[in-house]
């Protein structure tokens, strides 16, 4: 899904837009496919008891079941899904949540360091964590962001090639010479003609 263009500015443009890495969904999936074979197998052993209770006994395994793989997996499938990370050639943004929405704006003038970490299981996934360090008091985690180096050298591009910075480099300014001193006579060692 893409970030609405009515929300961008008039001259803004979308470089990156991610959601956490899949990773993140690694245990929630697990602990579904583990509560749908735990739910299966105590409704085949209730069927085979033969007692009057079957009925109340399949309703609550079946409640039970759905409870875990609504808290379990699809509570945090919908966070990955409305969390999103986004890179444009103004500002970082990232938002996150279903009923209560929580969202910051990073200018890209304002961005003083871009670091990234991963460790060996991020490496093998391709993903970690960016460690973006502005104007604030301490420096902002993204964690789970896919191809976190790649990320990190976008930023770090657009950071640097902002056009609203005074400096650019690889550019000359121009520098206007300042009239000399004192009412017009030419500096020290310089012979009036």
């Amino acid at each position: 899904m893409a970030y609405p263009d009515d929300l961008l500015s008039e001259q803004e443009h979308v470089v990156v837009h991610s959601h956490p890495h899949f990773k993140m969904l690694i245990f929630p999936t697990l602990a579904f496919l583990v509560t749908l074979g735990a739910g299966i197998w105590l409704a085949i052993l209730a069927k085979d008891a033969g007692s009057p209770w079957n009925t109340v006994g399949l309703i609550a395994i079946a409640v039970v079941a759905l409870v875990l793989i609504v808290w379990l997996f699809l509570a945090p499938l919908v966070r990955w899904r409305t969390t999103h990370f986004i890179v444009t050639t103004d500002r970082l943004i990232a938002r996150e949540g279903v009923l209560k929405r929580t969202g910051i704006d990073i200018p890209m003038g304002r961005i003083n360091s871009v670091q990234f970490e991963h460790g060996l299981l991020d490496r093998v996934f391709g993903c970690g964590t960016l460690i973006i360090e502005s104007a604030s008091d301490e420096p902002l985690r993204f964690e789970d962001i896919p191809h976190v180096e790649k990320v990190h050298t976008v930023i770090y591009r657009e950071v640097n090639d902002n056009p609203y910075d005074d400096y650019r480099p690889g550019t000359q300014q121009q520098t206007t010479p300042l009239p000399p001193q004192g009412g017009g006579h030419p500096p020290r060692g310089e012979r009036r003609r």
